[in-house]
């Protein structure tokens, strides 16, 4: 009798514990709308209202006053924003340099693309900057040998579009030849030039892979867009237009 029982114990742990295989059947998914219908909680909001009431008075500081629209696709290779995105971080990044390795920038380039929104006439406010700058790249100086510089003009001739030049430069297109100067002297491919740019261009974004790999890169940690705002909020009213930077033959 004893040795029955122990035998329907054995048998009762030793089914109990042995491994059921399961099979995966079926997987169901439900998609729960989230929109303006659900409601926040209440605390959450009274703690984020004073910021989001602060970050939109800001938004809308005025810096500075046009007398016209600006946008990029006004010129040929050139456009009156883009001439004043490249004045504006070239004037606001040379003291910087300057500071730095006491030399001077001898020009900027950065990327037609690069520019995601337009200024309207009227009021420049700091919401204007932010959408026109809305990433948080930062300005790099590099030091390119003229081979190097010889390369960024006949990408900027390949190209075909109104990458933001500095006025510093002076470029005659002619055909797939150029003659270029750099504040008024003809670039010679011997000597070294300094270009300022972002540091996504400088990485070889927008396939400008004449950046990478410089004779010498500076940072300045120095955003791009808070470039434009201290610009901007030093000048009363902005005076940008289509120039002789980049003249086609």
């Amino acid at each position: 009798m004893k040795l029955s029982y122990y035998l329907l114990c054995f048998f009762l742990v030793f089914t109990s514990c042995k491994k059921t295989k399961t099979d995966l059947t079926k997987i169901t998914a439900k998609t729960i709308a989230i929109d303006s219908t659900i409601t926040s909680a209440a605390a959450i909001d009274s703690m984020v209202a004073p910021y989001k009431e602060k970050l939109a008075a800001e938004m809308q500081e005025i810096l500075s006053y046009t007398a016209k629209d600006l946008v990029k696709n006004d010129g040929d290779m050139q456009s009156s924003l883009g001439n004043l995105m490249a004045d504006m971080t070239f004037d606001m990044a040379n003291p910087i340099f300057k500071e730095i390795t006491n030399k001077s920038i001898d020009f900027a380039l950065f990327n037609y693309g690069g520019i995601r929104a337009t200024i309207p006439k009227g009021n420049i406010t700091k919401a204007s900057a932010f959408k026109l700058m809305p990433f948080e790249n930062e300005l790099v100086v590099v030091e390119l040998t003229g081979k190097k510089i010889n390369e960024l003009i006949h990408y900027f001739i390949k190209n075909k579009k109104a990458h933001p030049l500095s006025k510093s430069i002076s470029l005659i297109i002619n055909d797939n030849k150029y003659d270029l100067k750099i504040h008024g002297d003809t670039f010679d491919e011997t000597k070294n030039y300094t270009v300022l740019t972002s540091d996504y261009l400088q990485s070889g974004g927008d396939k400008m892979v004449f950046f990478k790999d410089p004779v010498k890169l500076t940072k300045l940690d120095y955003k791009v867009r808070d470039a434009i705002i201290h610009y901007l909020k030093k000048v009363d009213t902005i005076q940008t237009t289509i120039d002789n930077r980049v003249i086609l033959k």
